[in-house]
């Protein structure tokens, strides 16, 4: 069956003066218009396109690249508003609808919002929303502590930045172990922290405990051979100075020039740390 809002790999059944007709293997065919038909092809060819539906609420494909899929997120602009809703910009030719009910708040023209898409069972046709949550569940987990975790920006609190784990959970960073500027939509690697009581989930954007100390000790060792190899920093230093200079927290700071220290490549000192030559 050929999938509306996704990829499908597609045999070349024949030509016509719109376009190449494409087909399953259940003897389903669409329209790929001559806009789109490669240079060099023969019937019989499979070819993969991105299947969904025209102006005209016929199914197409295209070998556009979309900005968004099927029950995916991702971060779009909305290009123009309408009395029924919002229409963004997914990297095709029909926009994305986003109708009102489906707008956390309501979507302003030239501006960007996370959102999910879906397909719509009444209409057959890819819907956007902002409403992220309804998409999200913690009651049945499939994360572990420790575990790296694929991560994408999703709200900025007061307590910290809200994320979603694996385009499945919800999770938090607090902001007091965000060492570098996040931007809503951004993807990144995170690991899963803590697992607290109903299923809340605390996320590190650095590895978790023993696995954190060689990169940070090499951020420590690399800073210093750019700065000559002393930096005024010690295990009294301020943890925002050493959040400054070196983008983490003092907790590993002092574990890494520790690990240093004891390999002998540091001396601590008064005045900060100096690299052992």
């Amino acid at each position: 069956m050929i999938q509306i809002g996704e990829y499908n790999t597609l045999e070349i059944l024949r030509e016509t003066s719109v376009g190449l007709f494409l087909g399953d293997e259940e003897g389903n065919d669409i329209l790929l218009p001559n806009k789109y038909v490669p240079n060099d092809y023969e019937i019989g060819d499979t070819i993969t396109v991105f299947c969904y539906l025209d102006h005209e609420e016929r199914p197409v494909s295209t070998t556009l690249t979309p900005k968004i899929t099927k029950n995916s997120f991702a971060l779009l602009h909305v290009a123009e508003t309408s009395g029924i809703g919002a229409f963004l910009d997914w990297g095709l030719e029909k926009q994305l609808f986003v109708p009102f009910k489906e707008q956390a708040r309501k979507m302003e023209a030239g501006k960007w919002y996370l959102v999910y898409a879906f397909l719509d069972e009444k209409t057959n046709r890819m819907v956007g929303s902002s409403k992220t949550n309804q998409f999200l569940s913690n009651e049945e987990l499939t994360i572990t502590p420790d575990e790296e975790v694929d991560l994408i920006i999703s709200r900025f609190t007061d307590i910290g930045v809200e994320v979603i784990i694996n385009e499945k959970h919800k999770g938090l960073v607090y902001n007091n172990e965000i060492f570098h500027d996040l931007k809503l939509g951004g993807r990144q690697k995170g690991y899963v922290k803590k697992i607290r009581e109903g299923n809340k989930v605390d996320i590190s954007l650095q590895p978790i405990g023993y696995k954190n100390l060689e990169p940070v000790s090499q951020k420590v060792m690399d800073a210093l051979k750019r700065n000559n190899g002393f930096l005024g920093l010690h295990d009294k230093s301020d943890p925002e100075d050493i959040k400054a200079i070196l983008g983490m927290s003092k907790k590993s700071f002092k574990k890494a020039i520790g690990i240093l220290y004891k390999n002998r490549q540091l001396l601590i000192k008064d005045d900060g740390i100096h690299l052992i030559s």
